[in-house]
């Protein structure tokens, strides 16, 4: 047999060889995108599909957001170990957010989010009725407001965020609203776990306009029975008292130093008792402009999870879930019970287009209606 013979240079440069033919430089290996999303089909409405959309950042925080009602489907944050949770109430099927019962989870409340006295207002010497779909009042735009309507949806993924835009054209008389108003929302997720929402609305007549989020959130993700022990505080030194059927009275009034007061943070039980019908109420920041500032912040000891809210607007619905009932399930199967979870709906008053003290929420032809709502999750 002949022999090789092979001095230590060749070898050397024979492994070399091999190493380099066999490892990928480093500059060629795939990166990991930043930002995705994820579309899936989430059942129909009529002849429209409606679609799941699904944004997630590189460290695991996702935001799940429907097109049906625009609405917030889930969030998922980490805890103070790390383990990621489902912090806002949702339905796991199209089914939840079809049937009557459903209290607007999640969803995009409009034309005018929260409540019109007597389901009427005057504008420009006429009056316009709307539907009386909460007692004697409008509420959340009506019998179908802007969170039962199919929106269109475009995505848009890069190296610094993921976003959603979703437009809805409401025709002129919808629900009773004067004008052909056009609606859009972004939702965007970031890379410091922040969702922003960002609105824009125009009109072809004077309208009322109010939008907002209507998402209840339970920050220990369903790990404890109620949200009470939840710790809140609002940059609001005044709030609108209300009526008997959650109408604002005209009065304002200061929070400092009764149940009302959570300029420094609390647990939400703390008072509860002493407020008739539990937390509803239109809270106004201390703010004088449009400028985006803190709103809220909120925090869950078991879980270590905290929120910040952060606005645009002049005032903030504080609700505290009184009128979940337990008929409801989540995707567990677990019953929504009282108190499950609490909104911090970013707005301009309820009833204002009654109350001329309050701020100017009429839209005008040549105007743009604009808003920007953050909320980021944090751990401590």
């Amino acid at each position: 047999m002949k022999r090789l013979n092979l001095n230590l240079f060749t070898i050397m440069v024979l492994l070399t060889a091999a190493a380099c033919k066999q490892a990928p430089k480093q500059e060629e290996m795939p990166s990991m995108p930043a930002f995705s999303i994820e579309k899936m089909p989430f059942g129909k409405v009529g002849e429209n599909e409606i679609t799941l959309y699904k944004l997630s950042n590189s460290s695991g925080f996702t935001v799940e957001i429907i097109n049906y009602g625009a609405a917030i489907v889930s969030i998922l944050a980490p805890d103070k170990n790390g383990e990621m949770g489902n912090v806002v109430l949702g339905f796991d099927s199209l089914s939840g957010y079809l049937q009557p019962g459903n209290p607007y989870f999640g969803c995009i409340a409009g034309r005018y989010a929260n409540r019109i006295a007597k389901a009427q207002f005057t504008l420009d010497g006429a009056t316009y009725k709307l539907a009386a779909n909460n007692g004697p009042n409008t509420l959340h735009g009506g019998l179908k407001g802007f969170d039962k309507v199919v929106w269109n949806a475009m995505e848009n993924a890069s190296d610094s965020s993921a976003s959603l835009t979703l437009t809805y054209l409401s025709p002129d008389g919808e629900e009773g609203y004067p004008g052909n108003l056009s609606a859009e929302v972004i939702y965007t997720i970031t890379n410091d776990n922040a969702l922003q929402i960002d609105y824009k609305a125009t009109t072809d007549k004077a309208t009322p306009i109010n939008l907002t989020n209507h998402a209840y959130f339970n920050l220990a993700a369903g790990k404890t029975a109620d949200i009470l022990g939840h710790e809140l505080m609002l940059t609001a030194d005044n709030y609108t008292p209300v009526d008997a059927t959650l109408i604002p009275t005209g009065k304002i009034e200061s929070t400092k130093g009764g149940p009302m007061d959570f300029t420094s943070a609390k647990p939400i039980g703390k008072d509860l008792a002493q407020v008739s019908g539990g937390y509803d109420h239109n809270f106004i920041l201390n703010k004088a402009g449009n400028d985006l500032s803190l709103a809220a912040t909120l925090y869950e000891p078991t879980s270590g999870r905290m929120m910040e809210m952060l606005t645009t607007e002049p005032a903030v619905q504080f609700y505290s879930g009184n009128f979940l009932n337990g008929t409801l399930t989540n995707e567990d199967g677990k019953a929504i019970v009282k108190h499950y979870g609490l909104c911090l709906e970013a707005q301009h008053y309820p009833d204002s287009p009654n109350q001329a003290n309050f701020p100017n929420t009429i839209l005008k032809p040549g105007e743009t209606y604009t808003q920007t709502t953050i909320y980021r999750f944090l751990t401590k």
